[in-house]
């Protein structure tokens, strides 16, 4: 680690670098993780319905993947490891208009930094020629149609909760001109919007999905994937349940806005002669305090600029995630403590942060940074005159060895640990007060230089030389001990200080959740000065500012220009704030 330091007076920093750590194997075995679903699949393997367990993550690739799709990331991967299975990461890509190769990529990208690998990745467009022939075989049962209605003619068939829908009057086609329709449909002989396949099920049911639900629709795009092939393109509850059933998924694990769903789910699989027979089973998703879960107001924050992109660090994007400084394990770890349930609950920001608070205090580098500078000058120290204290890397953990941190005449102190005109209770340094420099010394502030604009410019100090180590043989103490970085040896650096992008605990059920949007949610400090034992360069390796948090090299930052982003303070400051949602 020393060489990628490129520090020579740094001694020994061994594995703390962010990387994704293996996951442990383990066994059916899983104590803590215990829950409905958990349960249900014991049951399955006990009676021998199953012998294997397989799962999938469908995500449709049409944005980055959030906080809450990691929780479905660590139950279906998770879920498949524990019981010796396997988890198929499969695209449900029925949507060409909205759908990437940029989200897939970052899907992708995602699901492996957290540490899981699937066992296929396919495509639902990979299925395509299969589902079009499922689709052709309820025609010839007679229980899909083509419907020539328009949108809004359809929407106001429907019916509502309340009152049935009305039969189109098209739902008595022959199975004959049915197949003829669809073919043609298939064959690019009819506008967006002329004609969709509907499944005949019960326009009189009190489940509005079940009104003979579209099953394909017409649309000129060309697809990531199979390009110009198709015009027309399964819709997602038609397709989903059949994917599952080509790759033998036995536990379809999806959150609680498809248990209304399910039913369709069933009525598609008990009606097609398929390879397997999976089960849906829902649970309740995550829902966070501060934080847009919606991909369609994720998409507005990137698009109107108000976030730098999909992985700006105050976005709970994945991505955003990563760039910010979580690691892979505190995400997982959060998602094994919030549980599994079918119980709608919103969980505190502040168990995500200190999952993560918790992951950082044991892994990350200890270093000495000033944020928002103002220098000292210790007139009694010789001008020429440099040394060298030890500290350590970590407090907890000598295994991660010590650097050695140069103190000169002239220091940077954080503005914030000086105060001019001191109320009794401030331990920080002020006129005539003494403090301790961390590692170094007792000093005392003799005199306050300010500018013409009458900020404090310099303050000029005295040390005790047999102070030295932070202790004096007189046996007076000091209350105060404050951080510092020698003037001659400052990298001079940039840093973000990043906070909650929103003020509301729920700011998606504002009218307009802009209102919510945090001003302060980064504040950036341009003139931070670090000591030099730290990487300028490459988002790998966590470190903790002494007092001040812990941060992390941004992708943007190089040796020439340094760029490091605030993951976390040290203390949740927004505790007692009790902003209403």
């Amino acid at each position: 680690m020393n060489s990628a330091l490129g520090l020579d007076r740094v001694k020994s920093v061994d594995s703390i670098a962010l990387q994704t750590q293996p996951m442990s194997d383990s066994s059916a075995d899983h104590g803590d993780n215990s829950n409905f679903i958990r349960d249900i699949i014991d049951a399955d393997l006990a009676s021998g319905k199953h012998t294997r367990i397989v799962t999938r993550f469908p995500p449709e690739p049409n944005g980055y993947l959030h906080i809450g799709h990691a929780k479905s990331i660590c139950l279906n991967f998770g879920i498949a490891r524990d019981y010796g299975g396997y988890c198929n990461l499969r695209f449900d890509d029925t949507n060409p208009e909205k759908e990437s190769i940029e989200y897939i990529n970052s899907i992708r990208r995602d699901v492996e930094w957290l540490g899981y690998e699937w066992h296929s990745n396919p495509f639902a467009s990979d299925y395509f020629e299969q589902l079009y022939g499922y689709a052709i075989d309820l025609i010839k049962q007679g229980k899909a149609y083509v419907d020539s209605q328009d949108a809004d003619e359809m929407r106001a068939n429907r019916g509502t909760l309340k009152e049935p829908g009305v039969d189109s009057p098209y739902r008595g086609r022959s199975i004959d001109e049915n197949l003829h329709l669809f073919e043609a449909m298939k064959n690019d002989k009819f506008a967006d919007g002329e004609h969709v396949l509907r499944a005949k099920i019960d326009m009189q049911s009190p489940n509005i999905n079940l009104r003979d639900p579209v099953l394909y629709r017409i649309r000129h795009v060309t697809h990531h994937n199979t390009g110009d092939t198709w015009c027309i393109y399964p819709l997602y509850d038609f397709t989903h349940g059949l994917s599952d059933a080509i790759e033998g998924i036995t536990h379809s694990l999806c959150t609680l806005e498809f248990e209304d769903h399910r039913a369709l789910y069933d009525w598609i699989l008990d009606n097609l002669e398929t390879p397997a027979r999976p089960v849906q089973i829902e649970f309740a998703r995550l829902q966070l305090e501060y934080s847009l879960t919606s991909k369609r107001k994720l998409n507005q924050l990137v698009s109107e600029g108000q976030v730098s992109g999909w992985d700006d660090p105050r976005m709970l994007t994945i991505s955003g995630m990563r760039r910010r400084g979580f690691t892979p394990e505190s995400i997982v770890n959060f998602c094994d403590m919030i549980g599994v349930t079918r119980k709608y609950s919103t969980i505190e920001m502040g168990v995500l942060e200190t999952a993560l608070r918790d992951d950082l205090n044991v892994r990350a580098v200890r270093r000495m940074a000033v944020i928002n500078p103002v220098k000292v000058i210790i007139d009694n120290y010789p001008e020429d005159q440099e040394e060298f204290f030890t500290g350590a890397n970590h407090p907890q953990n000598p295994d991660y060895g010590t650097r050695e941190v140069p103190f000169t005449r002239e220091l940077y102190i954080e503005r914030d640990d000086f105060m001019e005109d001191a109320p009794r209770k401030f331990f920080r340094l002020s006129p005539g007060r003494e403090v301790r420099l961390r590692f170094a010394y007792y000093i005392t502030c003799q005199q306050v230089i300010k500018n013409d604009a009458g900020e404090v410019e310099t303050l000029i100090c005295s040390y005790d030389p047999e102070s030295r180590g932070g202790s004096s043989p007189d046996g007076r103490k000091v209350k105060g001990t404050i951080h510092w970085v020698s003037a001659r040896h400052a990298v001079d650096a940039t840093v973000n200080l990043y906070d909650r992008l929103f003020t509301s605990t729920n700011p998606g059920a504002a009218a307009d959740f802009h209102r919510a949007l945090n001003p302060e949610s980064l504040v950036v400090m341009p003139d931070a000065k670090f000591e030099p034992a730290i990487e300028l360069s490459g988002n790998t390796l966590a470190y903790q500012f002494e007092r001040l948090g812990y941060f992390i090299s941004d992708y943007d930052s190089t040796s020439e220009r340094p760029i490091f982003n605030r993951t976390m303070t040290l203390r949740d400051s927004w505790a007692k704030i009790g902003q209403p949602g």
